[in-house]
């Protein structure tokens, strides 16, 4: 099974890749600081996505002797402040979603223009996507955006099923800054994130990712291109 993950350094990315390879497939990891795990079965590249112009050369140098995917996790993705809107900066947001959304874009592009014979695409997104929650504006809006150009491109990319997947909650080293930093007077919304850490109801991100991957024949039997949440299934 050849595997193409995003942003596989740590968090969610990283627990994939090591269940991933538990499971003895073959992980191409494209990720910023590069993967820590040391394995025949990865092949790993350093690259910062937010290099949009330099990107399609970091995906040849990785996947040019690949044949095929079996799955792509498009996992890469940063959070940003949470904070009022009209508080973001353009120039944050447009980092942001440089991240979340376009350098996603540029790598379902490289597939069909080098027609990399995909199975199955999972788009990492969120239920602060539909959930539009006060506070989590720049990535609410980024995750939006990702779960309407899955459903575009699952017109292009008839022979992929694509689906844009929220994980749930996860213990990553994003809820360090939002269970710790945040101030839930004022963004209750992170109240639950608090409530949740430590139980099961927030596993570790290998964990997660097992889970994850135990769905993906259940996600075939869906429509492609569309949102789901772990959490209704």
């Amino acid at each position: 099974m050849n595997v193409l993950i995003t942003g596989n350094s740590s968090g969610l990315g990283l627990g994939l890749t090591e269940a991933l390879l538990d499971r003895d497939a073959i992980v191409w990891g494209l990720s910023r600081r590069g993967c820590p795990i040391n394995s025949d079965g990865l092949r790993d590249r350093q690259h910062d996505l937010a290099n949009l112009n330099t990107l399609p050369d970091a995906l040849e140098g990785l996947l040019s002797d690949c044949l095929r995917l079996d799955l792509v996790v498009l996992n890469a993705g940063i959070l940003g402040r949470i904070q009022p809107f009209s508080e973001t900066h353009l120039a944050d947001l447009e980092h942001l979603i440089r991240i979340n959304v376009w350098a996603n874009k540029l790598i379902l592009d490289w597939l069909i223009e080098h027609q990399l014979p995909t199975t199955q695409v999972i788009a990492i997104s969120s239920g602060a996507g539909h959930n539009l929650s006060y506070g989590w504006g720049a990535y609410a809006l980024s995750k939006s955006m990702l779960n309407d150009m899955i459903q575009l491109y699952a017109h292009e990319m008839p022979d992929t099923h694509l689906t844009s997947f929220a994980p749930g909650l996860v213990d990553t080293d994003m809820q360090e800054y939002l269970c710790n930093e945040v101030d839930t007077d004022e963004y209750p919304s992170v109240q639950k994130l608090k409530d949740a850490r430590g139980s099961n109801a927030m596993p570790d991100a290998k964990t997660a990712a097992s889970n994850i991957l135990d769905l993906m024949d259940e996600l075939r039997k869906g429509d492609s291109g569309q949102f789901v949440d772990i959490r209704t299934l």
